[in-house]
């Protein structure tokens, strides 16, 4: 059977996307979310969601807040199409449970995972964990990462843990303003060991508001993705897609592709 020059061209199999700080106040930023969804994730295989998707997550039952409900209704119906949907926590949404990921249809992956697409491994994670040389900030994420501080914390009403994450987020902003953009960034190192914890060849993060290619020793890869802000001048935005020949690609805020 004679291929068609449509049939022939390679098929989007995979799209990740991370960082888009989802919050009422953002609406642009929202709306090209759901653009995204109808324009893109409707048509692929799986969506991944790489961490920092809302601006703060303080527990599932903050699904009361009806800008919350209506993203997690906005991935459920991307995932009752046969969109298979994968979340992976971020610095600003770890607290995101199974209540939240059975609204959306999803299924919550550890950080770091390793998928396979046209039998080439893909490393996916966050990237906050590789951040080695912000000492303050691993500090911070050990402790609230562990599941007795969780718990703790969950146990507290929903409008004090709002509190206290906002507390956290402005000491977090006026902390790193004395930060150097290298502290801020993954180490080197970490990048290393994750590589060879793995065993791939190529890793997808964000979390660094970064995005960039970079080509390593051995012919190893890392794609880090960008964050979300179209409601800014400038807009920032844009995401990763894998197709069925195993190629990655990258797309910009506009949905162009950068070669």
């Amino acid at each position: 059977m004679v291929q068609t020059a449509l049939e022939a061209q390679p098929k989007t199999v995979a799209l990740f996307i991370s960082d888009l700080h989802l919050q009422a106040s953002l609406p642009k930023t929202t709306q090209a979310f759901f653009d995204f969804l109808m324009q893109h994730a409707m048509h692929t295989n799986a969506l991944y969601l790489l961490g920092d998707i809302f601006e703060y997550w303080a527990g599932d039952d903050d699904l009361q807040t009806p800008f919350n409900a209506t993203i997690a209704q906005a991935i459920n119906h991307v995932a009752t199409t046969g969109v298979k949907v994968f979340w992976m926590a971020g610095n600003r949404d770890f607290l995101v449970g199974e209540v939240f990921a059975q609204a959306a249809g999803l299924t919550l992956l550890t950080d770091p995972t390793v998928i396979t697409i046209a039998q080439s491994q893909i490393t996916l994670a966050h990237g906050d964990a590789q951040c080695t040389d912000d000492a303050a900030y691993m500090a911070f994420r050990k402790q609230v990462r562990n599941p007795a501080y969780q718990q703790q914390f969950l146990a507290m009403p929903l409008a004090q843990r709002k509190a206290i994450i906002t507390g956290i987020r402005e000491n977090s902003q006026s902390a790193n303003k004395d930060k150097s953009y290298a502290i801020m960034d993954v180490n080197a190192d970490a990048i290393a060991q994750l590589f060879a914890t793995t065993g791939s060849q190529t890793l997808i993060h964000g979390h660094t508001h970064r995005p960039a290619l970079h080509v390593l020793e051995g012919a190893k890869r890392r794609f880090v993705l960008p964050d979300w802000e179209y409601d800014a001048t400038p807009a920032r935005g844009g995401w990763i897609s894998a197709t069925d020949d195993g190629v990655l690609h990258r797309f910009d805020a506009t949905g162009q592709e950068i070669l």
